[in-house]
């Protein structure tokens, strides 16, 4: 019986140590995008690499900004490319800023997330500081040349087999590009930051 009764303390000293360890665990916000005539493609974001890159793409998705929107590149085993405000894949800037890019070449070396396959980036043009609303997620590992070039900040945690699905459809070259015959729509994209509040982004203007 004493043996009974000091297993059962045991135990439950054990899931009260449990309990206090994960107090004050800030969990990663995600955020859940929903394929039109497809599935859903869930992204954990990584404050904690790319801190305003994730503020960025977090105020985007409660804006509403990725709804309707689309992805209008797959190149297989490398990326999956959307967010562009015109079906073409070359429009930045809808609301005339960007942000600064988070990554080792441009002076950011807190971020150390390698383009594995998985992996969410922001697009941008040939200026470092140029990225706002298109972005990739990495269908191969890219990180001999993509890291340390451009602001990777989270990972999909679920759907994997939908971004496969999407770069295996149909596509057309433009150079050395490859674009979608058919666009896939993100019919919507929701976040949950589980009750923690990050701020707003801070911008660059892109005002002419």
């Amino acid at each position: 019986m004493k043996g009974t009764k000091l297993l059962a303390a045991l135990l439950a000293a054990t899931a009260l140590l449990g309990a206090f360890s994960g107090c004050g665990k800030k969990q990663n916000p995600q955020v859940t995008l929903h394929i039109k005539d497809g599935g859903t493609i869930v992204i954990e974001l990584y404050p904690d690499k790319a801190p305003n890159t994730v503020k960025n793409f977090l105020f985007l998705v409660n804006d509403g900004y990725f709804n309707g929107k689309k992805f209008h590149r797959a190149e297989p085993d490398f990326v999956i490319q959307g967010g562009s405000p015109d079906d073409a894949g070359s429009g930045f800037f809808p609301y005339q800023y960007a942000i600064s890019g988070e990554f080792a070449e441009n002076g950011f070396t807190q971020n150390d997330l390698s383009h594995t396959r998985g992996v969410i980036s922001m697009a941008r043009t040939d200026n470092p500081n140029s990225a706002d609303c298109q972005f990739f997620l990495c269908v191969g590992d890219a990180s001999d040349s993509l890291d340390g070039k451009y602001a990777a900040f989270g990972k999909v945690i679920e759907g994997m087999d939908e971004v496969d699905r999407i770069a295996a459809l149909p596509t057309v070259s433009q150079g050395q590009l490859k674009y979608l015959v058919d666009p896939v729509v993100i019919e919507s994209a929701e976040a949950n930051t589980f009750g923690v509040k990050y701020g707003s982004p801070a911008w660059i203007s892109t005002a002419q």
